[in-house]
């Protein structure tokens, strides 16, 4: 008897026009999607001095915005560590809404973004980045403060 109840289109149509519950479990189960979306994010933001969500990888940057990013990082040889978000569909989205910034590459340091390609680009054009990587104790190859070494 319980087992036909719960069946029962009066039964179901009840649930389903209690649209309040629904849209409260849905909006509960998307937060939570949200939170541990956002959660994902900034672990990787923190998980090292410098950090870049970008399309590929270091060693195979597949488009121009990130090979430049990468580009200059190495130039002034600041290790960085890299989010390939072409295999992540839903960090390539989150990251945008995280940081407030509509492009891929993004750059972060001490887990502050920076910005994307085109800044980071200015900042390297302007002789600027060294210095920013200097106050964020990140020396540059540039940078007085930078440890040389033999080879």
């Amino acid at each position: 008897m319980l087992k036909s109840k719960l069946f029962s289109s009066s039964f179901i149509a009840s649930i389903t026009n209690k649209k309040s519950n629904f849209n409260f479990f849905h909006c509960s189960g998307r937060l939570l999607l949200e939170d541990v979306l956002k959660e994902r994010i900034e672990n990787f933001v923190k998980s090292a001095p410098v950090t870049v969500f970008m399309k590929g990888t270091q060693t195979e940057p597949m488009c121009g915005f990130s090979r430049n990013v990468k580009l200059i990082l190495d130039l002034h040889r600041i290790p960085f560590k890299d989010f390939n978000v072409l295999e992540d569909e839903k960090i390539r989205e989150g990251i945008k809404e995280f940081s407030d910034w509509p492009t891929i590459p993004q750059v972060y340091v001490n887990g502050k973004f920076v910005g994307g390609a085109d800044i980071f680009m200015q900042m390297h054009k302007d002789g600027e980045i060294h210095k920013f990587f200097d106050a964020e104790g990140i020396p540059s190859r540039f940078s007085d403060k930078f440890e040389k070494t033999e080879g």
